[in-house]
Order: structure tokens, then sequence, then C-alpha cells
């Protein structure tokens, strides 16, 4: 790796810019705020999480929405979100096997 190359990005080189021209104790205390909201921001989402997973363990009902890692935009459009299709018969491997699907066995108890 050459010494020429920059690493750091456009907005770190700003950021740096404008602390160096602040006395130190402006520059260590922006430093330790921005420090201080990284880390309160990774506590409330293991906060977050956990509070899922408790409500998940006691068998309280969750919104799907509301669900850890789950939902999509769609859910929060209400009467402005896409209509769903109806619902299709669920489908299996067998279904693509043609020829070599085995045999329909129905269950009528004999042996």
């Amino acid at each position: 790796m050459s010494a020429g190359v920059q690493l750091a990005s456009g907005k770190s080189e700003i950021f740096e810019a404008v602390l160096r021209f602040m006395p130190d104790w402006v520059q260590i205390t922006v430093l330790a705020l921005v420090v201080l909201a990284v880390l309160v921001s990774w506590a409330l989402k293991l906060k977050r999480k956990i509070d899922y997973r408790r409500a998940v363990r006691n068998g309280q009902p969750i919104h799907a929405a509301a669900q850890y890692g789950q939902g999509s935009g769609a859910d929060y459009l209400g009467a402005w979100a896409p209509q769903q299709a109806p619902a299709q018969p669920q489908q299996s491997g067998a279904d693509f096997l043609g020829a070599y699907a085995p045999p329909n066995q129905q269950g009528n108890g004999s042996a």
C-alpha cells in the first residue's frame, strides 16, 4: 500500500478540519459526545432485542411490524398498502418432480 492513498472519507476529513480549529476542551467534549451517542444507540438496540426475546418467551402477542428484524415498509402504509394476492395452495418439492414424483397416497387407514 502506498503512502499517498487516503483512506479517510470526505465527511471524516471535514469533521477533523472543523475539530482542528476548536480548543482542546471542545474537541474532547465533541468526541466524548459522539462516543456517548454510539454507546447509547447500541444500548437501546440491545434493550429492544432483549425486550423482544422476553415477550416471545412469555408468549405475549407481538405486532408484526414490532418483531425484531421483521417488517417491511408495506407494514406502515395502512390503507395505501398493496392488496394481498389470494392465498395459493402450498406447493412442495414433489410438485415439480413430474414423472419422478412418488405416487399420491390417501390416508385411508388401511395397511
